[in-house]
């Protein structure tokens, strides 16, 4: 399927305060997220790459130990197996693209 209308996709709660929308292709998973002030990730790890792409708002982000803040444009590397965590500061949204397809989501 070579086009996705993602505001038809259905939305599911990871963690509270994380809504998204996911879809995947052959190789990639993709997930936008709409999260709230305060909500957080906890550190974990798994055996796919991460690349967040932050849309609006500003993330705490802590990714082998390194942490930054991340507001709109930035983009965060998390390495295969990387431990990693996330803390929103604000509202806002993020794009999520994991490599290679992640079997934990809705589409897994």
């Amino acid at each position: 399927m070579p086009f996705i209308d993602t505001k038809e996709l259905p939305v599911w709660e990871r963690l509270p305060g994380w809504r998204g929308r996911s879809w995947r292709s052959e190789n990639m998973s993709f997930s936008h997220w709409d999260f709230d002030a305060h909500s957080s990730i906890h550190e974990h790890h798994h055996p796919n790459e991460e690349v967040w792409y932050v849309i609006d708002g500003e993330l705490e982000m802590t990714v082998d130990g390194e942490t930054q803040l991340a507001g709109p444009g930035s983009v965060a590397t998390v390495p295969l197996d990387a431990r990693h965590a996330v803390r929103a500061l604000t509202d806002g949204r993020a794009l999520v693209v994991s490599h290679p397809v992640r079997e934990d989501g809705p589409n897994g």
